[in-house]
């Protein structure tokens, strides 16, 4: 999945990018509105992290403009903690969540997360298919209860395809997902990706169909639905106060 964050507070910037990329999100930041109204007009992401108070163009703008384009796009938007009147305004233009600074780095990560399964179409904690589970919380993928070592980006192709269940996907589309800007990513570079994706599953009976010239997708369960979903039962463990972002 792809993120893209418009935060002109550096520190704070390089903070969301290193925990957002360790839990295998592909992330893009920019600094400034005018920079992330170009980004969002021309490239495809997956959820947008927007500080209201950007220079160039603000954040308001930003999402103004967004919206008016027709797209979807989950929006979370970063404001200082007493300017009520803007995350009204910002709700009202469309975005669909907030935090006030300073707020728990755990807590943003959880919204990032339930962001994106709905921008996904639905909102299931732990997406099953035949023998594997993948729990988009702990962000860990399983075969018969049995973890599986998967890298960053193996993990994140495993995400497109299970929330794309039915689907083709194309190589362009993931790269679009997966891959950062200044990335030098190649349609055989993917096909890598996918082969040693699909050795790790094929254990568990779950296989990644190629259909060559359209893209990939996982083969549909011979009578069982695709997908079934399992409800969180506990919230993410409170951070002590040194992980807070001030």
């Amino acid at each position: 999945m792809r993120i893209l964050i418009a935060e002109d507070d550096s520190i704070l910037a390089d903070g969301l990018v290193r925990s957002l990329r360790q839990s295998g999100y592909a992330v893009d930041h920019v600094r400034s509105g005018a920079d992330a109204d170009t980004a969002l007009s021309m490239q495809t992401f997956d959820l947008l992290i927007l500080d209201l108070g950007l220079p160039k163009m603000s954040g308001l703008e930003v999402l103004r403009r967004l919206r008016a384009r027709n797209s979807n796009l989950p929006v979370l938007i970063l404001t200082a903690a007493d300017s009520v009147d803007e995350r009204v305004k910002g709700l009202d233009l469309g975005a669909d969540d907030y935090m006030a600074k300073p707020f728990a780095l755990n807590e943003l990560e959880a919204r990032v997360r339930a962001l994106t399964r709905r921008g996904a179409g639905g909102g299931p904690t732990v997406v099953r298919h035949g023998a594997l589970s993948f729990d988009q919380i702990g962000r860990v993928a399983r075969i018969n209860d049995q973890v599986i070592d998967l890298s960053a980006r193996e993990l994140g192709l495993l995400e497109v395809l299970l929330q794309r269940l039915g689907r083709l996907v194309s190589k362009e589309q993931l790269v679009d997902h997966l891959c950062e800007w200044g990335e030098e990513v190649s349609n055989n570079a993917i096909e890598v990706y996918v082969h040693r994706l699909r050795k790790k599953l094929e254990a568990g009976g779950v296989r990644i169909v190629t259909v060559r010239g359209l893209g990939y997708c996982l083969e549909k369960e011979q009578g069982a639905p695709n997908v079934t979903a399992v409800t969180a039962t506990t919230a993410p463990p409170a951070m002590p106060a040194s992980h807070y972002f001030k």
